[in-house]
């Protein structure tokens, strides 16, 4: 059962991290707590005292510089699903409760990747962009039917990517910490010390996985290499996943066939990457997940935590702080939050 924090006295203090777009529909969190909403630039001094603290802008990495010496907040919230921008020493360290906002995301990105894939396959792209110059140049594309898929990341996500990708008439595979052979939404789940192998052999590879000190930069030249000259590469999980260089290399050489990227180690990508021009690659500003109403999701989730906190109930996706993500992989499928 995850941990519970009952309140003491009165309605807790809650600061809100505010980015560039504000939280609607926070009534009903404000009708449980006492709340005060601030910028990065006023964080350091809203933190000491303060019992819970929202990290609404969660692209923020302010909360390491103004994290209270004294220890802060009992309960950090963050409006992602990936908690890497909190993982520094004085929160991983300190009794704070850290949850996320799990199940929020995981069937609008799973649609997303179908569409990208169906993209590949279907060379829309390529249609798109000679229909802007007018031009009539019949080609023949590929079937995703019977093509294979490997999911890598086999958290809430990567198992809504698994199915819906199934769902399409792809042979699906996982690569995750535990291996096993009937995983009911990703099928074979290979473990990620064989993940070289089990890149050879797929059409697609999609990075689903938390960004980790054991993740980062998993897809470097080495890895690209074990790729077939066929495959692409889907980037839905963090953008530290794939070593840019190195990806850039082996689009410009041919080892792989193309890549789409919807996350990125500096964003917004600047404008002088070469990702933005080469032919072979899709790139979108990390919104695979951004579907109309998201951002009403995650205040709803937050709301509900903020009561189960004020009532001494179980939070919903604490994070094992040590893995850096909500801790069991085999995540009920179709489970939200």
């Amino acid at each position: 059962m995850d941990p519970a924090l009952p309140a003491s006295g009165g309605p807790p203090d809650v600061v809100v991290l505010l980015g560039d777009v504000d939280p609607r529909g926070m009534e009903e969190a404000e009708g449980l707590a006492r709340i005060r909403y601030v910028r990065e630039t006023e964080l350091a001094k809203a933190l000491p005292g303060a019992d819970v603290l929202f990290v609404w802008d969660f692209l923020s990495d302010a909360l390491a510089g103004a994290w209270p010496e004294s220890g802060g907040p009992r309960w950090v919230h963050i409006a992602s699903a990936g908690v890497d921008r909190l993982m520094f020493p004085g929160l991983t360290h300190s009794d704070t409760i850290v949850t996320n906002s799990r199940g929020v995301f995981d069937e609008p990105i799973a649609e997303y990747v179908l569409g990208l894939v169906l993209a590949f396959a279907k060379d829309l792209h390529t249609t798109l962009r000679l229909q802007g110059e007018r031009r009539w140049r019949h080609r023949e594309t590929e079937r995703v039917t019977g093509a294979r898929a490997l999911v890598v990341g086999t958290g809430p996500i990567g198992r809504a990517i698994g199915r819906r990708l199934s769902a399409a008439g792809l042979t699906v595979s996982g690569a995750g910490r535990t291996a096993r052979d009937a995983d009911p939404d990703l099928g074979v789940v290979h473990p990620m010390e064989r993940l070289g192998e089990a890149l050879a052999e797929a059409d697609y590879v999609v990075l689903a996985a938390p960004l980790t000190p054991q993740t980062r930069k998993m897809i470097d030249a080495a890895a690209l290499e074990r790729m077939r000259p066929s495959a692409r590469l889907v980037n839905v999980g963090r953008g530290g996943l794939v070593a840019e260089d190195d990806l850039v290399e082996a689009l410009r050489a041919g080892r792989i066939a193309g890549a789409a990227l919807d996350v990125f180690e500096d964003e917004p990508l600047p404008e002088s990457s070469p990702l933005w021009d080469l032919p072979n690659v899709i790139v979108s500003p990390h919104m695979s997940g951004d579907v109309v109403g998201w951002r009403d999701e995650l205040v709803r989730l937050f709301a509900d935590n903020l009561g189960r906190y004020v009532s001494g109930r179980p939070l919903r996706n604490v994070v094992d702080k040590r893995l850096g993500y909500v801790g069991s992989e085999r995540a009920a499928p179709h489970q939200r939050g």
